[in-house]
């Protein structure tokens, strides 16, 4: 009935995450800014990845599956139904900028959770300086 498999198509290929699919369970700051439904701004940022990483492993449900030396993967888990969200963050050093990309891996909806997972991480970014 659900898929829980890890998607095959995400990482950083030429500077780029990911796109979102055209469901509305997904934000992205490389979707187009007209795209409200998909577009969230970028977090500015200058620092360390380890910094990243603290961030995204101090918040609930969170499991950290790839960090690389510009790129975290993480898990996020719903707390009753276990579904899960993808979180991806690229550190673009030279513009000083993390670009973010948080989906819902099934489903249509997600009631505004992705976009607030990455304000929340905005937060925790900024809170660090």
């Amino acid at each position: 009935m659900f898929n829980w498999r890890r998607p095959t198509n995400l990482g950083v290929k030429d500077g780029r995450l990911a796109p979102c699919r055209p469901t509305p369970n997904c934000v992205s700051s490389q979707a187009e800014p007209q795209d409200r439904e998909h577009y969230i701004a970028p977090i500015a940022f200058r620092g360390a990845m380890r910094e990243l990483r603290a961030a995204v492993e101090s918040m609930p449900r969170s499991t950290l599956i790839r960090a690389e030396s510009n790129y975290l993967y993480a898990e996020f888990r719903t707390p009753l139904m276990r579904y899960v969200d993808d979180v991806e963050l690229y550190y673009d050093e030279r513009a000083g900028l993390v670009h973010v990309r948080s989906a819902s891996r099934l489903g249509r909806r997600d009631f505004g959770v992705n976009r607030k997972r990455v304000e929340e991480l905005r937060a925790l970014i900024q809170a660090r300086r």
